[in-house]
């Protein structure tokens, strides 16, 4: 069945989704809409609970009757990864299509996915227990004893918007690599990219059918049929902390990993480099109109250089290209939807009528996307400082000491990545005991990810640690063998 699934967008009919061994279009569908013009995708099944029943029947079934040995694993991922590379341009195209990501950070996403998918495979090959030192207790003379990694069972991954593949990529590589079928729910607005990467998966990397199925529908019925499943023996979610806990609490038997928001700082102390971090800052705060869990949001940078800083930082993001995701030369397009773009647009003018000041953008253009904002004069209760702003808007804050900048960083909800610019290691040092995040990160935005790291938060940010290693981790369980050696 090779390449009979390749999806290129727009596309007619409803698309087919692999459930339980089989192409399915399901009963009804649900058209999915480019959330730059509004012109219709094309359409993807309305799956129910029984879908997802016989979804997770066969991937049991799969585990026990048709279980993958590590070199197994290792080899599709290995292939999937080598594909996604050839393909990158046709994986970007469907990112960018449906997530109005503009087509040149969808590439980027796209290679990400194949490195994702690389990483996994080295977890396979390498995935091994420990020698138990039994004889150190009287009565352990005569034996052996030794762990394994075995699987933890069926896999049911929740996937968010605004990374369709490469967070996808997440979830589904880490399950190969340690022997678990997966049940994907991918976010509604972008279903392609994961539809797109089970057929690769499926029909060209080797992976038996049952070991992967997409059930697209509205969280409501597919997603609550996943976490309230009693053979999904693992649930990892990425998205919002309300549904994310949600989830925790609904499932309290199943291990859940939850990956969710922040609102990610960034100090920049009187000695930082000012200039290097508004650089980064340009793309740190805007790529894919800021819709990133570790998108820099809150920066508070010196008294003594807020001046230079914000005017810099304001000519800067005044050069952005802001139009079609599918043109070279966009760098940021619209957000996922005008709810949310309305909503931004609300929190903007709301921090304005505090006492906040435009420095760039704060209006929507004539294609209706919200165009990169700068808001200076920010204070810690606006809504841009406290919540997430999911959107291509960055707040300000002049601080007159890295300690004060180090409470207010520190006094939010969140807690996945924060940052500090400073040329003297005893601040920089400081910074990393005092900042309450998952990551901190030294003369770098907190936007900066690389996918084999442990990437995760703690309090309203989340609960794990993703990267191919540490999600594997999770996806397997410690198996005790002991072998008693006399006769």
């Amino acid at each position: 069945m090779a390449d009979s699934h390749r999806i290129s967008l727009p596309t007619k009919g409803t698309t087919e989704v692999p459930v339980a061994g089989a192409a399915v279009t399901g009963e009804k569908s649900s058209t999915v809409a480019s959330p730059f013009d509004g012109s219709p995708l094309g359409d993807v099944p309305l799956l129910g609970e029984a879908d997802v029943n016989r979804a997770v029947a066969a991937a049991k079934s799969a585990l026990h009757d048709q279980p993958l040995p590590p070199w197994q694993r290792a080899d599709i991922l290995e292939k999937a990864s080598a594909l996604l590379r050839e393909r990158q341009e046709e994986f970007a195209q469907i990112v960018s299509h449906e997530a109005a990501k503009p087509i040149k950070t969808a590439r980027v996403e796209a290679d990400r996915a194949a490195g994702t998918f690389a990483f996994a495979a080295v977890e396979a090959r390498k995935l091994a227990g420990e020698v138990i030192p039994i004889t150190a207790a009287p009565g352990g003379d005569t034996k052996v004893a030794y762990t394994m990694r075995v699987p933890i069972g069926v896999v049911g991954a929740i996937s968010p918007f605004n990374f369709p593949l490469n967070l996808v990529a997440h979830k589904v590589a880490p399950a190969i690599a340690a022997g678990c079928p997966v049940v994907l729910k991918p976010a509604g607005q972008t279903p392609y990219s994961a539809i797109a990467l089970a057929w690769l998966l499926i029909e060209e990397c080797g992976l038996p059918a049952s070991y992967l199925s997409v059930v697209t529908g509205p969280g409501s019925v597919v997603g609550n049929a996943l976490v309230d499943h009693p053979d999904i023996a693992l649930i990892t979610f990425t998205g919002s902390p309300e549904v994310g806990w949600g989830i925790k609490s609904r499932a309290p038997r199943k291990h859940v990993g939850l990956e969710l928001g922040n609102n990610a700082p960034v100090i920049i102390a009187e000695d930082g480099d000012w200039k290097k971090a508004a650089d980064k800052i340009k793309i740190a705060g805007f790529s894919h109109a800021g819709q990133s869990c570790i998108s820099t949001q809150r920066i508070l940078v010196h008294r003594s250089v807020a001046d230079e800083f914000t005017e810099y930082l304001g000519s800067m993001v005044d050069s952005l290209v802001v139009g079609d995701p599918l043109s070279e030369e966009t760098d940021v397009s619209a957000l996922i939807s005008q709810n949310e773009r309305d909503r931004v647009k609300g929190w903007v003018d709301e921090a304005v009528a505090q006492g906040g000041r435009i420095v760039s953008g704060g209006q929507i253009d004539a294609n209706g996307v919200l165009v990169p904002t700068v808001i200076a004069d920010a204070k810690p209760d606006m809504q841009v400082c406290i919540n997430e702003v999911f959107g291509p808007v960055v707040a300000i804050q002049a601080i007159d000491s890295v300690d004060e900048a180090l409470k207010i960083a520190n006094d939010t909800a969140y807690g996945l990545q924060a940052a500090i610019f400073t040329q003297n290691i005893s601040t920089a040092f400081e910074a990393v005991r005092t900042l309450d995040f998952g990551g901190v990160l030294v003369n770098e935005v907190p936007t900066w990810r690389a996918d084999q790291m442990p990437y995760g938060g703690v309090r309203d940010s989340g609960n794990t640690r993703e990267g191919p290693a540490y999600s594997v981790a999770e996806m397997t369980e410690t198996r005790l063998v002991i072998i008693e050696t006399s006769r």
